[in-house]
């Protein structure tokens, strides 16, 4: 049996930009993006903690040591500069090797840092 689990998480990032004109997406400094295992173009879900908004998108790779975390497109109307975020990933594998995984998680410091 297989079954979706967390695979990596962000927790309680803050959105530094929300840029409406764009095709749509998360940008995320890269120092997170490796700190928490995730990849460029990677299915997310985002908790906005402020506003209790979720929504599920993908990742881009923004600038390494910016602290940059910023919504893009539609998303970008689910959250605002300063509101805090949880980013989420997910993967799917073998219930038996699910039991002992385990996700790595992030706790960022002031200004999106490690």
């Amino acid at each position: 049996m297989q079954i979706e689990v967390l695979k990596s998480k962000i927790h309680r990032a803050v959105i530094t930009e929300a840029n409406l004109n764009y095709v749509g997406s998360l940008t995320i400094d890269e120092d997170l993006m490796e700190a928490a295992n995730m990849i460029e173009h990677e299915k997310i879900t985002i908790v906005n903690v402020n506003n209790g908004e979720r929504l599920e998108t993908y990742i881009i790779k923004g600038k390494r040591g910016s602290g940059t975390m910023c919504l893009n497109g539609p998303a970008a109307r689910k959250g605002a500069v300063g509101d805090v975020i949880i980013v989420i990933s997910y993967a799917t594998m073998d219930f038996e090797k699910a039991k002992t995984f385990t996700p790595w998680v992030v706790f960022p410091k002031e200004g999106n840092r490690l």
